[in-house]
């Protein structure tokens, strides 16, 4: 099935027109990056929590949402699992990180002072109400023989920040049941809370590191391929593609002010498999040409040409009915997977793109620079 009659495209031609156009859509995206202080981190960056409630009746995910935007959690994901008799959702938020700052305005106080005298001083120590003074009661004493709590005078920085941070997410699970209760007009056993994880900083950290090292070897390992199973030029014209995808998936992912995470991290490994895979059909296309090339037929620029125009109804198919599904799921995919659904819309976009306007040209431009040489 062809899509496209025969076509005899200059795209060797363009290639500046299509490196200016490429240079001004990173050059949006880098500046976009830099004015926002680098990309939005999700979840699973930064550490959060992970709430799993069991309603009664079937639940209303647009009146949850409602009502953790209440108190500052719009960007909650709220997801529906099992069956749908279970009624189970889970919530997934990020929370300010607070504890470092109390346990440091604690740790300052006691060194000003020489020393807690009484409990009660903790009410005056900025932060203190994002935990409750009544909770640290429980939990903190000045009297040394009382070795089921914590010596507030005799506490490390350290040992206060675990301490407080289960604290602050401890009543923020509580804030997030009231407002709950409160949209839905329900009971008291409209649901419970069945379970409640915290994605601590270094689990955090952890996981941004490994995203980061799978994009890099992705790039690498697709690099070596290249090079083995064509040319070093050919394997530099599918990088400098790739790189390009990326960085500009990822400056519209800035613009569009959504949030970097594990599934946006996956969209973007897809991208690179996807354009590839594009750019590898030019690349065999150039190599069966190639053949012909070194018995004399057509210059090199006719040739890359006439590969890519070879390839283009193939091409063009291929993503047609990739953008189809990928729309699908931006439209009507819903909340939770969005920021995916979006970086693959922008990729398979620019990943066609780059396979025919960057991929091609840059072997071109770096053969012409080593006959020149």
């Amino acid at each position: 099935m062809r899509f496209l009659r025969e076509t005899h495209i200059d795209f060797i031609a363009l290639r500046k027109v299509a490196f200016s156009l490429s240079g001004v859509a990173m050059a949006i995206g880098i500046t976009a990056l830099v004015l926002r202080g680098g990309l939005s981190l999700g979840l699973d960056f930064t550490g959060g929590l992970e709430i799993h409630f069991k309603f009664k009746e079937t639940p209303s995910v647009l009146e949850i949402r409602s009502a953790l935007t209440k108190i500052g959690l719009s960007k909650a994901v709220i997801q529906q699992y099992g069956s749908r008799q279970e009624n189970l959702v889970l919530v997934r938020c990020a929370v300010e990180e607070a504890s470092l700052e109390i346990a440091s305005n604690m740790i300052a106080y006691r060194e000003r002072k020489g020393g807690f005298a009484d409990l009660g001083e903790l009410r005056g120590i900025p932060g203190i109400e994002a935990v409750g003074y009544e909770n640290l009661v429980g939990i903190f004493t000045l009297d040394s023989s009382q070795t089921q709590k914590i010596n507030l005078n005799q506490a490390t920085e350290a040992s206060l920040i675990p301490v407080i941070r289960q604290l602050f997410h401890r009543k923020t699970v509580t804030r997030i049941e009231e407002v709950i209760r409160d949209e839905l007009g329900k009971k008291e056993d409209a649901f419970i809370v069945q379970s409640v994880d915290i994605i601590g900083p270094k689990v955090s950290q952890e996981l941004q590191r490994k995203a980061y090292m799978a994009v890099i070897f992705a790039l690498l390992g697709m690099l070596m391929y290249i090079a083995w199973r064509f040319k070093f030029r050919f394997a530099v014209g599918a990088l400098v593609a790739l790189l390009h995808d990326v960085f500009i998936s990822l400056g519209a992912l800035s613009l569009a002010n959504f949030d970097l995470n594990l599934p946006v991290i996956a969209a973007l490994l897809t991208i690179i498999g996807y354009s590839l895979n594009d750019t590898i059909v030019v690349y065999d296309r150039i190599r069966e040409n190639l053949k012909t090339h070194r018995k004399g037929k057509g210059s090199l620029k006719e040739l890359l040409n006439l590969s890519v125009n070879a390839s283009l109804s193939r091409t063009i198919i291929t993503s047609l009915t990739t953008l189809i599904v990928v729309v699908v799921l931006f439209l009507w995919g819903g909340a939770v997977i969005h920021s995916f659904a979006f970086v693959l819309l922008v990729g398979i976009i620019v990943g066609t793109y780059s396979s025919v306007f960057i991929a091609t040209p840059v072997v071109y431009a770096w053969a012409r620079s080593g006959t020149r040489r």
